[in-house]
């Protein structure tokens, strides 16, 4: 019988072999900042420990190939992405001289490719498995505890992202911080003056067209103007204003950060609370009615529970956003993640800006996939309650 290989199979075993044959693994640096060394896989490691890293590459590329089952393919790529990140912080152990305390090792771009490959792979094998929106999570929290222990093992220790980490903790999380509060405190405010706004939009149309035209003149501002518009007239009010500098309203900083950002996330939330009401069915809104419900009942017990699914697509839409846009507001000292982002960049270290830019991309990944989950359950919820 003839063999045909699983079409992303072919994709996936492509990208292994370039990040095998093709591709450096690591790469070795005498000290943080001077152009490094590659290495291949097999340098990277031990004999030993390099042939069964290979091996174990071949072994998953092989089941990505054959349309093999769902779980077979879920549970290759895991074994390979952990045998992965193990791999890599062995390799910092064994290209670093001992006592040598200036040696950089990163991951190059074979690792990544290698670790994009197989998370494809992961990828394909859940969507194919269709797991319930809790069974979603549940997968989510099994990568972050994988993700933890390596981590706290020590196994990264001799990697130079981790150096970098070592050498700025407290501030780390403190930048941290920033950005969560930047993030969550921008979308809550405009889920508290947005909500309100797209009800009134959807029961006044003559309004509709002029608030959500406003809004969307604000998206097509670039975030860096944005900023900086908004430093004259905030360091105004810091100025004029009686308390105002004295609760953060300043010209830079937080303050027009946390401002643009909120200005950002209006329009997702002000339309999707606009279309999800727009989407109730009539006849359930002419059954609230016929049953003696009041406008304000029928708001809030019918109409809002059915349109929720489409309010949290704006707000994951919002939270995904602001994650992202967070980085940019080191630029006016508004703290977060981005301030490794540049400072890595001004240094010419690119550890330092991974430093910055590797824990933005984890959050908005696991903000996505949990308010994924989220909509899909208030959805089927929802679907019930319809149906019903």
């Amino acid at each position: 019988m003839r063999f045909r290989p699983d079409k992303l199979g072919v994709v996936i075993a492509a990208l292994a072999l370039c990040g095998v044959l093709l591709a450096p693994f690591s790469l070795f640096r005498a000290n943080r900042i001077v152009q490094g060394e590659a290495k291949s896989l097999l340098e990277s490691l031990p004999a030993w420990a390099g042939l069964l890293l290979l091996a174990v590459v071949i072994a998953a590329s092989l089941v990505a190939l054959a349309r093999s089952p769902a779980v077979i393919r879920l549970a290759a790529a895991t074994v390979c992405l952990i045998v992965l990140l193990l791999g890599i912080g062995f390799s910092a152990i064994h290209l670093t001289p001992p006592e040598n305390t200036y040696a950089r090792v990163s991951p190059a771009s074979g690792f990544w490719l290698l670790c994009f490959a197989f998370a494809l792979l992961a990828a394909d094998a859940i969507t194919r498995l269709k797991p319930r929106p809790l069974a979603r999570i549940l997968f989510l929290a099994a990568a972050l505890l994988v993700i933890a222990f390596v981590l706290l093992s020590g196994s990264w220790d001799g990697l130079s992202l981790l150096k970098e980490y070592a050498n700025r903790a407290e501030t780390f999380w403190l930048e941290a911080g920033r950005h969560v509060m930047l993030a969550l405190g921008s979308l809550f405010a405009a889920v508290i003056a947005g909500l309100p706004l797209g009800i009134l939009c959807h029961r006044t149309p003559s309004l509709r067209g002029a608030v959500l035209n406003s809004l969307n003149i604000v998206q097509t501002i670039p975030s860096i103007a944005l900023f900086g518009i908004l430093i004259a007239p905030l360091g105004w009010i810091a100025l004029n204003v009686p308390g105002a500098a004295a609760i953060g309203i300043r010209g830079i900083g937080m303050a027009p950060a946390f401002v643009a950002l909120f200005l950002y996330s209006l329009l997702p939330v002000v339309a999707n609370t606009v279309v999800g009401l727009g989407g109730v069915p009539r006849d359930v809104n002419e059954a609230a009615r016929g049953i003696g419900m009041t406008d304000s009942q029928r708001l809030w017990r019918v109409e809002f529970p059915l349109a929720l699914p489409v309010i949290l697509t704006g707000v994951r839409i919002v939270l995904v956003q602001n994650i992202g846009l967070a980085t940019i507001a080191a630029l006016i000292g508004g703290g977060g993640f981005g301030v490794f982002v540049f400072q890595g960049i001004g240094q010419t270290a690119m550890d330092l800006v991974l430093l910055g830019a590797a824990p933005t991309v984890l959050l908005a990944f696991v903000a996505a996939i949990v308010l994924d989950a989220l909509i899909d359950m208030n959805a089927q919820a929802s679907n019930r309650k319809t149906t019903a």
